[in-house]
């Protein structure tokens, strides 16, 4: 079973790895069941919000009962692809790309970025985070031997479209881009736009005019 095969509501996707992090730290911890009111106050999504989100899965638990921990970490790691490596490309060796590249998902070894790339000389055949720089124009022949699904984009807004562009010539699917370009790919490429201006300024907003009770 996978998400897109199921037709489950873009909204619902996005929350499924925020359930699947708490039930992780549950199963460590040695829980055996949870209750959606239990999620909910840990993952800030109410209750009738998850068994919705859930119920796209069928039946996940118990009324009265809960769910299993076991149970419910086991499902959503098959369906989140959990049991596989998903391996990354890195676009961009600046302040954010060498940042993502140090951390490089540390805490989820399923998924590694294997490859980074930049026009930089001064960067090119370094090892940052244990992961080498190569040249933009090696992507292809690098892809060959690394079959990365997904390129993270963190190069300067100026050069996003032209660097998506060699993403796409290289054969990878998916672009998380950290850059404020709103680009031009092909429909087959799957996109994603993180704004951290843009999220800056929606919590801002969001502090200001719907305060949180003290």
């Amino acid at each position: 079973m996978n998400i897109d095969e199921q037709k489950i509501p873009q909204a619902t996707a996005k929350r499924l790895p925020l359930y699947y992090r708490f039930l992780e730290h549950l199963h460590a911890t040695g829980k055996q069941r949870v209750s959606s009111t239990e999620l909910s106050d840990a993952v800030k999504v109410d209750s009738a919000t998850i068994r919705r989100d859930f119920s796209y899965f069928g039946a996940l638990g118990k009324k009265g009962y809960g769910y299993n921990v076991h149970y419910l970490l086991s499902f959503f790691r098959k369906t989140l692809n959990q049991e596989e490596v998903t391996k990354v490309f890195l676009i961009g060796v600046g302040n954010l790309g060498t940042a993502l590249l140090k951390y490089n998902f540390s805490k989820g070894e399923n998924t590694q970025i294997v490859a980074a790339f930049d026009i930089d000389s001064r960067v090119i055949g370094k090892e940052i985070g244990g992961v080498e720089v190569y040249h933009m124009n090696e992507m292809q022949s690098v892809k060959k031997s690394n079959d990365a699904a997904v390129a993270i984009l963190t190069v300067p807004s100026s050069a996003a479209q032209e660097s998506a562009e060699k993403i796409v010539e290289a054969g990878v699917k998916g672009i998380l881009n950290f850059t404020p370009a709103r680009l031009t790919i092909p429909d087959h490429v799957r996109i994603h736009h993180i704004d951290l201006s843009v999220e800056l300024q929606t919590l801002v907003y969001f502090l200001k005019n719907y305060p949180l009770p003290t």
